[in-house]
This record gives C-alpha cells, structure tokens and sequence, in this order.
C-alpha cells in the first residue's frame, strides 16, 4: 500500500516530467501516434481522461494465464469485450490462446478481419440483422462459433445459411446460472443439440455454460461451491448426449474469478477476459491464496484524470466524470485514503477526510475502473506506458460504430 510520504517523495519526478510535458509539440500529436513515433511522449503530455496500460504489468498477467492454461491442460479462449483491442487479442493468441471471444457481433467481426481465428459469439443472433452478419462471418471465416439457445433462432440461422451457400458452426448455450441465456439442461438441451446436428447448415461444435453468478462470489471456497452448482447441470447433459451419440465437442465457460476451479468442474476451455487488466470489483472477491484481496493478477490498467479545480476543504475537482464512466466503487492508484464521487458529465470528485495537502490543479492522477466491460466501451485507444513513458498506442474497437452492435 502507498503511503502519503511514499507519494511525496515521487513528487519531484512528477515535476519533472511536466518540463517535458510544456516543451511537447502538442500540434503533432496524432501524427506521432499514426507514425508510432512516441519520442518525449509520458504520461504528462496525454489528453485527459484517457486509458493507460502498465505493458510491465499487463505482460505478467497474460503469462500468469497461459502458463497455467498450459499447465492444467485446459484450453484458453479469452473474452475480448474487456478489452475490445486487436492488438491485445494477438497478444493472447501468440501465448497459445484458441480463439477468443466475443460478446457482440460487432466485437466478432472487429476480431476475425484483425486476423483472430477461433472467435467464439457468446450471444445467440436473433434479430434478422445479426443472422445475416453471423452467416456472412461464417462463410468468409470458417474457424468463426456461435451459440444458439433455441429453435426458432436455428431454424432462421438454417435458412440464411442454405441462401448464402455455408455450414455454421454451432455452440448450445445452456443455463448455468445466469437466467439471461441458456436452455434447460438435459433432454431440452440434447434435442436441441440433435435438432442442430440434423441439420444441413449447420455442425454441433458442444456447449457453452457460463457461470457468471460465480465469478465475483466473494471467497474463494464459496465461489468454487457456487461455479460447481452451476456447471453440474451441464454435466448432466454432456451425460445424457453421449448416450444418445453425440459428439463430446468443447464445454465453454469460466472466468477469472473461476479459473482455477472450473477444470475440475467439467470445462474443456476457459473464457477468461478481466485477468488482463482487473478491476476493482473483482480484486475485491477474494483469492485461494489471500480471500480477502485477488492477487492471482495485478491492476495493469488506470484512468488517467487531471485535477481540475480545488476551492472546498477536504476535495478536489476531476475530469473523470460520468460521460467517461466513474464509479464511486473505484480506486485512486497509489492513494488508498482518496474516495470518488461523482458530480456531472465532465466532472468527478476526489474526497479525503485526512492528507490531501499535497494535491494541487493540474496533477495527474490514476483511478482504477471498477467495471472494464463497462469503462473500456467509453475511450477509443489505450496509452501503453513503461514507467512513464509511452511506448504504444492500441485501437479499442477500431471504434467504426458502437460497440454494441
């Protein structure tokens, strides 16, 4: 934990760099960026709020992860919409990752034309609109899954997909949980299975149970109980379908706050995504090893805020406000006796009861998120930082349309 005198003593450095940060030509900053020439960039020249990546920090996490995928046997198939970013995702996949997957269809195509194999649709398409992109993905990329949770979304994938000439590859979805998605376990689920199987357009790839309720259950002997009440419904039915002669295929699920339980659970693949950043919710459910505090992976990630006014006691005025997703749940990097609190589109505030002299207008400071799903789907680029320096910049979403869609 940093403490106020910890803090201080980096003040000099700090001041430093904002010599640095006056002399910048701020007029060619997108045209370094577009050249990936990011001399005399830090930390201090960036607009504000924006997303940084500790590279040291995110690098350790993805290696804690593929190394333990690797040493287990289970397959990685990390979620991207934590992340959003091509960039991240070959990161990934150079580990050993299968796929990844996506939460939208959106997401999807964003990763399969970054050259990402093995993308996993997590929501079945039931609008005509995303039908047809899901068929279309299809047929440009072969190695593209989905997953469906009922009849008539197959009988109109069955359709589109004779029109457009292609064979989809399919995921059942059933419950495990969450009540959002997912069809009933057991005979309900190896009908559907069958009906997929029976058909002409389409290939039985297995199943997806994703424990959600488990991931952020606080302590880690109370999680595991609660992912494995979850998951012993699709157990039964991976049962029951290889007595009625189905193929094994995969069982998707899992999530960082399960990923070291789920194996023994059933799951032949992991869909991890928070693990490459973490928030500050999940740093809060507790560990095997601490089940106070998640310490399997560190915070790489931060929102970057300048102060912006201070005239009341005890507060100082942020630019990190609503429109850029703040949360009173989250963490002020390195100054634990700091609190948010929200106070407009633009603005946020930063509360203390005791210290706080030392910060003035212009500072910079660091918040971690307390939701990424959330929080990433606000910024367009993540600033990736060795120390103080920049050293990169990664597209979130290619941002051509929402995220969402």
């Amino acid at each position: 934990m940093t403490t106020r005198r910890a803090f201080l003593a980096s003040a000099a450095a700090a001041t430093a760099a904002f010599g640095n940060a006056k002399r910048f030509p701020y007029a060619e900053f997108e045209q370094r960026i577009a050249k990936k020439d990011f001399r005399d960039m830090t930390k201090d020249v960036l607009p504000t709020p924006c997303m940084v990546v500790d590279i040291d920090l995110f690098e350790k996490n993805l290696k804690t992860m593929a190394d333990y995928a690797k040493g287990t046997g289970i397959k990685l198939r990390p979620h991207v919409k934590v992340h959003k970013s091509v960039d991240i995702a070959k990161r990934q996949m150079a580990l050993g990752a299968i796929g990844v997957t996506a939460a939208t269809i959106a997401e999807s195509e964003l990763m399969s034309r970054g050259g990402i194999r093995g993308v996993l649709w997590t929501k079945q398409p039931a609008s005509d609109n995303n039908v047809i992109r899901a068929v279309q993905l299809s047929k440009a990329d072969p190695s593209f899954l989905f997953v469906v949770d009922d009849a008539a979304v197959i009988a109109k994938v069955e359709e589109a997909a004779a029109a457009a000439k292609v064979k989809c590859r399919v995921v059942v979805s059933v419950f495990a949980g969450l009540t959002r998605q997912g069809i009933a376990n057991g005979q309900p689920a190896v009908e559907l299975a069958q009906r997929v199987m029976a058909s002409k357009q389409m290939s039985f790839e297995g199943w997806m149970a994703y424990s959600g309720g488990a991931s952020h259950t606080k302590g880690w002997a109370a999680r595991q109980k609660k992912s494995a009440e979850d998951l012993a419904g699709v157990n039964e039915t991976i049962a029951l379908a290889k007595k009625a002669g189905l193929p094994a295929g995969i069982v998707s699920g899992g999530s960082t706050g399960t990923y070291n339980m789920d194996k023994d659970l059933g799951l032949t693949e992991l869909e991890c995504g928070s693990y490459v950043f973490m928030d500050s919710l999940y740093r809060a459910v507790g560990g095997k090893s601490d089940n106070a505090v998640y310490t399997d992976f560190e915070n790489s990630m931060s929102v970057l805020t300048t102060v912006d006014s201070m005239h009341h006691k005890g507060q100082a005025a942020i630019d990190y406000g609503n429109k850029a997703m703040i949360q009173v749940t989250d963490e002020v990097k390195g100054k634990p006796w700091m609190k948010l609190d929200k106070q407009g589109a633009e603005y946020g505030l930063l509360r203390w009861s005791d210290g706080g002299g030392e910060t003035k207008v212009g500072d910079r400071v660091e918040v971690y998120c307390s939701n990424l799903d959330m929080s990433t789907n606000c910024y367009d680029r993540y600033y990736v930082a060795k120390g103080n320096q920049i050293v990169d910049v990664w597209p979130i979403m290619g941002r051509a349309g929402a995220a969402q869609r």
